[in-house]
């Protein structure tokens, strides 16, 4: 596996990324990682390597450039709080735009496969895997428990659903049943307004595990469905990526 730290150009300004691939030429499908409110912290460099492990180039990108491109919080209610102010100040648009830059990037890496890119989001980057499903490029969405899908954004901004006519892209969605912030009655909507729109999509919930469940540190206690939810990303994008 090859890592190293990149800068994406995204209207004149630089994006700091982090990319893990295969070692080899390739090419491979690629995965935009999309980081929790906490920022591009260790644990989102680890889903890069997870990925890159598997046979894929991951890009996880840092959507908080404009104001906070140091972010790196600790999971605690202050670390929490710092994100969702960072989080605040940012909109679709600069996520789009982000996105839309990541996936022109990858485009243009000899390593990457063509026409061969998936997003895959956490926490609040499940959310951002949502709402960019709606652009160009892409070929599959996972986001992992998105909390603002179906509420509000941070900024103020109308909840994820408001997009839902335009997602582009085949989504797999995965949701804990005793999330403190998801509740069964979101889920629940998310899952009615994708078929509604006729998307493509598949929702999974694992009924005995909280927010943030495939998070490292929380693998030892929810190791069964960290296990289960893997096996289903791998075939997802095996099936719309290969």
């Amino acid at each position: 596996m090859q890592s190293l730290d990149v800068q994406i150009p995204v209207d004149g300004h630089p994006m700091p990324s982090y990319l893990a691939r295969p070692d080899g030429d390739g090419p491979f499908p690629a995965v935009i990682v999309l980081q929790e409110i906490f920022g591009v912290n260790r644990e989102v460099r680890r889903i890069a390597e997870l990925f890159a492990g598997a046979g894929y180039a991951a890009l996880a990108i840092n959507y908080y450039h404009r104001t906070h491109p140091d972010l790196n919080e600790p999971y605690t209610p202050e670390g929490l709080q710092q994100g969702f102010a960072a989080a605040g100040k940012i909109s679709r648009e600069t996520l789009r735009a982000d996105v839309a830059a990541s996936i022109a990037y990858l485009e243009a890496q000899p390593f990457v496969r063509k026409g061969k890119i998936a997003t895959i989001g956490f926490c609040f980057g499940g959310t951002v895997a949502f709402i960019t499903a709606t652009l160009p490029g892409l070929s599959a969405a996972i986001p992992f428990y998105g909390g603002h899908i179906a509420n509000g954004l941070p900024n103020g901004e109308p909840e994820g659903l408001v997009d839902v006519k335009d997602i582009r892209v085949p989504m797999l969605l995965f949701f804990g049943g005793k999330d403190d912030y998801i509740t069964p009655e979101m889920v629940k909507r998310i899952d009615e307004a994708l078929t509604g729109a006729g998307k493509e999509h598949e929702v999974v919930v694992y009924p005995d595990v909280g927010h943030a469940f495939f998070r490292e540190s929380s693998n030892a206690l929810n190791q069964k469905e960290v296990d289960d939810a893997w096996k289903r990303v791998q075939a997802f994008l095996k099936k719309h990526l290969s």
